[in-house]
């Protein structure tokens, strides 16, 4: 996934790994949010990351091998 602009929503299996993920990305100064996932994605009920698009292979690189993460989506204009 490339994206040049906007955001990056993070998708998690359940709120422990977002709080991982978010903490591993907090130690290592990526700038993120833990956000409401948005509706447009998934009705269900959770939390995801948020970061900016050109972060995203940086925070796969953090993340990869430390927290599971279902998939990511692009929020233009965000």
């Amino acid at each position: 996934m490339t994206t040049k602009g906007g955001h990056v929503v993070f998708l998690f299996p359940s709120v422990s790994h977002a709080l991982k993920a978010e903490k591993i990305l907090k130690e290592a100064g990526v700038t993120h949010k833990l956000i409401p996932v948005p509706r447009h994605i998934s009705s269900d009920c959770g939390v995801c990351l948020r970061v900016e698009a050109p972060l995203r292979d940086e925070v796969v690189a953090r993340l990869r091998g430390r927290v599971t993460w279902e998939g990511e989506a692009p929020l233009e204009g965000s």
